[in-house]
């Protein structure tokens, strides 16, 4: 087992002290008359370290301080929490449940303590306690619970929509151990649990009397009611129970708190006492290990049937539970289900929990007696999907046979819509047999599969991309026959990200000079940001502007150090790749490139280069080995550069371990450049290409995802783009791409595959690297060969301009200027306007709701 609390000292909370403090933090709050008071919050606090922690002040440790600061903040958002239940119920509003797999939701103590308005009170309090707040926020884990994008958006949208006052409910997995915890040895991505929860997690709030009931496996059978009908009784071989855990989210300057619940899997019989007694200790626990695996890891690898087995059952029980949960929550103010889909709308967050629309139909049927229609009726109207990839291969497809062994009673429900909803198609289409395969939501060959995206599409009321281009691919490609059926289900919500944790938190220095030179209503407005064009002549604030992104890039760099003994030059361009590993991300080319810099300052090391920095931080799936091969490609190149004295002063290559979203709210304000480099049609948006530029850095990307819409808002003059577009790419991929036709034509790129080739990076192993040398040159899928020679021209263009500094300075002013489009709150609006028909609802909230009021609220 981890030690915890030594892992962060050592590795956290010097380096995060360091950076606190440089960073000067000073919330942007409004000074209210309700802000809490220095003695109150010192009472509170004392009180939070006696009652909770059992501790005294003079005996707590680093834990105790974190853990009372939080539970003292928490219960301050609680009343406000408590307010906004009372209000949905009394006035029974039309909710949100946004389901989703991951909720990448990062340390919640400095969010809170914004969204509470304690900043300031709580700073001062503790010193006056003898305690530090810089080093009680870095004692905080981040909570494992998501990967990347998908994860992150979805913590976004819950964030924007309490603080427009949106009536909302996040449901998802409560992960015991993440995904994995990162570490690199020799060059290699290594995995470990991410023990996150191993000292408390002060933020939720347990819900045992909510807990519900899950089925799995077994049979079903026919069976005549009480009224005659013939119905069916689905006889599961083993039940688990969902206890559900809140945490509490609120809203920047507003009353609302919505909530986060997230779903722990417990045996429904934890301990069999008869077989303990007769000495069978391992199968007396057997139901609870069974149980307690299902929410153990995010993402469990599926390239085994008991992988694919568990990723399924994952996936089922969490709608299951949030459906049962929303039902009981409806049925608390209304007389029967008859209006279910009036009251609540979930938005499916991509793919995953798409199996929720074959599960609401079972629980209508089975559990609440309904007819066919009416079920369908109802849950076609609750459910929107949101679809997160263009890749046909990442749209879950599960075995027949595993529905058949675990889920039996779904599997039936998914024929007889798939029998209803191919018979309407045949009716509409009666002379195109092949739209029937097409569009089935069973595929045939070469094995029977359960298609979960057409399930999806099928039981949803509204369909929509996540980027303009991204949606119009769907429409035109990989939901095609979908589009032509129902054209009026489709729409386009262009991703967005929050600018309360991504520019005002983990920017501070450049909040307060957007603060003091726009005024605080930028936080809540983006489009405020478009002022700051009238100051691009103004040589006072460019030049603050770029002290700003030199003091970002300098902590950046003590971080690194102390972090991690690695020096990096502050002075130097800040270059810099952070996202998902995945080989269509092309972070391979970004390495192809830097092998290229190398080749050319070594033939010429006397000439005056550009010093770049080059900083990569990606986690690939533990079953994707050519992610991790590229991992150790990176990780050797960066040995070999930083190692070579004649090159080092110029380049420098390092690779962040176990990037995070504090690891993020550390490296995009200090950024320069942004990779964004995909290609064309594969990325559905990003969100990354969005922080980077609101915190300044320029990009460098294809014509692929939300970069498209970020060019249009930010002018094509201050983005560098290159490469094929998608129509270039289908055309080339039409005619027969060779990769091996652009490798002998191009002496630079034909250099620098020969040198990984060669054994160059890898001494001790010379073929290591060979499996990537092998599918560059024989199959290259994401086209890193013919974009190559593009990108490095426009790289030329980057340098060209960093060299002109008041030039660059403009072009970044104008990136955070213009980059307003791209704020969740934006995204939000047009969900609610467009989709969930949703209103915001306003939380009044007396005074005395809004005071910690000490240990009284433990009765809650």
């Amino acid at each position: 087992m981890v030690n915890y609390g030594r892992y962060i000292k050592e590795h956290l909370i010097q380096p995060m002290r360091d950076f606190y403090r440089t960073q000067r933090v000073q919330a942007q709050v409004k000074k209210q008359h309700t802000e809490l008071g220095l003695e109150h919050f010192k009472r509170a606090f004392n009180d939070k370290l006696a009652h909770n922690q059992v501790r005294l002040l003079n005996h707590a440790t680093d834990n105790d301080h974190y853990m009372a600061l939080s539970y003292a903040i928490r219960d301050r958002l609680i009343n406000r929490w408590l307010k906004s239940l009372e209000t949905y119920h009394t006035q029974d509003v039309r909710r949100v449940c946004y389901f989703s797999a991951e909720f990448l939701i990062g340390r919640q103590l400095g969010q809170n303590l914004l969204h509470s308005d304690c900043w300031e009170t709580a700073q001062q309090g503790l010193q006056e306690l003898g305690l530090d707040l810089y080093e009680i926020l870095a004692w905080e884990p981040d909570p494992g619970l998501g990967n990347g994008g998908l994860g992150r958006l979805a913590a976004c949208y819950l964030e924007s929509l309490a603080t427009l006052d949106i009536p909302a409910i996040g449901y998802g997995i409560r992960y015991e151990f993440g995904i994995f915890e990162q570490l690199i040895k020799n060059g290699w991505q290594m995995e470990r649990p991410d023990y996150w929860l191993q000292l408390g997690n002060p933020w939720e709030i347990p819900r045992p009397d909510y807990r519900v009931e899950i089925k799995l496996g077994g049979r079903t059978e026919f069976y005549i009611d009480e009224q005659g009908w013939q119905r069916v009784r689905w006889i599961a071989d083993r039940t688990v129970q969902g206890t559900p855990y809140d945490t509490l989210v609120p809203g920047y300057d507003t009353h609302t708190v919505g909530t986060l619940r997230l779903w722990m899997a417990k045996a429904s019989q934890a301990f069999n006492f008869q077989l303990f007694n007769d000495g069978d200790y391992t199968r007396a626990v057997a139901d609870k290990t069974y149980s307690e695996n299902i929410t153990k890891v995010l993402y469990p690898n599926d390239k085994t049937p008991q992988g694919q087995e568990l990723r399924l059952t994952q996936q089922y029980f969490f709608v299951s539970c949030s459906l049962q949960d929303m039902i009981r929550i409806h049925l608390n103010k209304n007389a029967d289900l008859s209006n279910f889909h009036e009251k609540m709308t979930v938005q499916l967050n991509d793919t995953h929990p798409a199996i929720a629309i074959a599960e609401l139909m079972r629980l209508l049927i089975d559990d609440h007696y309904m007819s066919w229609e009416k079920a369908w009726h109802i849950s076609s109207h609750t459910f929107a999907y949101t679809n997160h990839t263009l890749l046909p291969e990442a749209l879950e497809r599960w075995p027949v046979r595993l529905f058949m062994h675990l889920l039996p009673r779904h599997l039936e429900i998914i024929y007889e819509i798939n029998r209803r909803f191919l018979y309407e198609v045949q009716v509409r289409y009666p002379h195109e047999p092949g739209i029937l395969g097409r569009l089935s939501l069973i595929e045939e060959w070469p094995e029977k599969q359960v298609r979960m995206a057409h399930l999806a599409c099928v039981g949803s009321y509204a369909i929509n991309g996540v980027a303009a281009i991204h949606s119009e691919l769907l429409k035109s490609d990989l939901l095609r026959d979908f589009y032509h059926l129902w054209p009026e289900k489709f729409t386009n919500v262009t991703n967005g990200v929050t600018p309360r944790r991504w520019l005002l938190l983990s920017n501070p220095k450049l909040s307060n000079l957007l603060t003091d030179t726009l005024g605080p209503e930028w936080v809540t407005d983006l489009s405020k940001l478009r002022t700051l064009e009238n100051y691009l002549d103004n040589a006072q604030f460019c030049a603050a502007w770029r002290g700003i992104k030199q003091e970002n890039k300098q902590d950046l760099a003590e971080c690194i150090l102390r972090s991690h003994g690695v020096e990096v030059n502050p002075d130097s361009l800040f270059d810099i790749q952070i996202k998902r590993l995945h080989e269509y991300k092309r972070q391979l080319l970004k390495v192809l490139h830097i092998i290229a810099l190398y080749h050319r300052i070594k033939a010429n090391p006397q000439a005056p280069w550009q010093p770049i920095t080059f900083l990569f931080g990606a986690k690939a799936a533990p079953g994707y080995h050519m992610a991790k091969l590229i991992i150790k490609l990176i990780n050797s190149v960066a040995e070999v550069i930083n190692g070579d004295a004649e090159v080092n002063a110029y380049l420098s290559v390092f690779f962040l371990p176990n990037f995070n979203v504090s690891t993020g709210e550390k490296i995009y304000p200090a950024a320069d450049l942004s990779e964004q480099i995909s290609l064309a049609g594969k990325e559905a948006s990003g969100t990354g290409n969005m922080k980077f530029a609101l915190n300044g850095a320029l990009t460098i990307g294809t014509l692929d995802g939300a970069n498209i819409e970020i060019r249009e808002q930010v002018g094509a003059e201050n983005m560098f783009t290159f490469g094929l577009t998608v129509e270039e790419v289908k055309q080339l991929q039409t005619s027969g791409y060779n990769p091996r036709d652009f490798y002998a034509a191009d002496p630079t790129l034909r250099a620098v595959i020969n040198h990984i080739a060669s054994g160059f990076f890898s001494p001790d192993e010379p073929t290591l690297f060979q499996p990537i040398v092998d599918s560059l040159l024989c199959h290259d899928e994401y086209l890193l060969l013919a974009d190559f020679q593009a990108y490095l021209r426009c790289y030329e263009q980057v340098l060209e301009a960093y060299r002109d500094q008041a030039h660059w300075t403009r072009m970044s002013i104008l990136n955070t200027a213009r980059v307003g489009f791209f704020s969740s709150d934006r995204s939000i609006q047009e969900y609610c306007q467009k989709i969930w028909q949703v209103q915001a609802v306003t939380v009044e909230c007396p005074q005395e709701c809004r005071e910690i009021p000490g240990s009284a609220i433990a009765g809650f």
